[in-house]
């Protein structure tokens, strides 16, 4: 796959230019806010299970980076009744995306993309949400690694390794089980890139 080889050669890049406690403090890794106010989605899908992925979703893991954008994960087999949920809420849709699902306006003029996927491991990414202080259901680090090192552009790997660099060792290990089941060919990748997260976080 592209991806994986840009993956690859993205790692193998930071391993040669990367240096313990080079670029932001500690104390800005170590931050989790919320600040940006995020549609209350919930007001407006009530029947469809479903998880926020993307930017947003990575507040819960990694300082907070400022983003309009809110995607949102389904199963495709409830997509349908998702969108007849956005239709009566007067939500339009604006386009269908390259990897399955489409793009709406919510009645706030928010823009909301909605990602389907019938792979094996969402309904277990569904199933069990973190949330936010918001009370958005939000996609377990496990499932937002799996679906950063499927997409392997350049920010998500980077978003991959300053996550897991900030991880305890009992999400680590949940990572590395979710991973080993699901992407087993990125298993290695994986630990490059929790290593490279680690040299962020040392001080120089």
């Amino acid at each position: 796959m592209v991806s994986t080889n840009l993956r690859k050669q993205f790692i193998a890049l930071a391993w040669k230019r990367v240096r313990p406690g080079s670029g932001s403090h500690r104390d800005f890794l170590e931050s989790r806010t919320w600040k940006h106010p995020v549609t209350n989605l919930k007001q407006i899908v009530q029947q469809t299970a479903f998880v926020v992925v993307g930017g947003i979703a990575t507040r819960l893991y990694m300082p907070e980076r400022t983003t309009l954008d809110l995607d949102i994960l389904v199963l495709a087999e409830d997509a349908p009744l998702l969108y007849r949920e956005l239709q009566q809420a007067n939500s339009q849709q604006l386009g269908i995306l390259s990897i399955g699902g489409t793009t709406w306006q919510l009645p706030d003029r928010a823009i909301l993309d909605v990602i389907e996927s019938g792979e094996p491991w969402v309904e277990a990414a569904i199933e069990k949400p973190v949330w936010s202080p918001d009370g958005l259901p939000i996609i377990a680090l496990p499932y937002l690694v799996i679906m950063k090192l499927q997409a392997s552009r350049v920010q998500d790997i980077a978003d991959i390794s300053r996550m897991l660099g900030g991880a305890d060792e009992e999400t680590l290990a949940e990572v590395r089980t979710v991973i080993s089941i699901y992407m087993a060919d990125a298993v290695e990748d994986l630990e490059s890139l929790i290593e490279l997260g680690k040299l962020e976080y040392e001080k120089q």
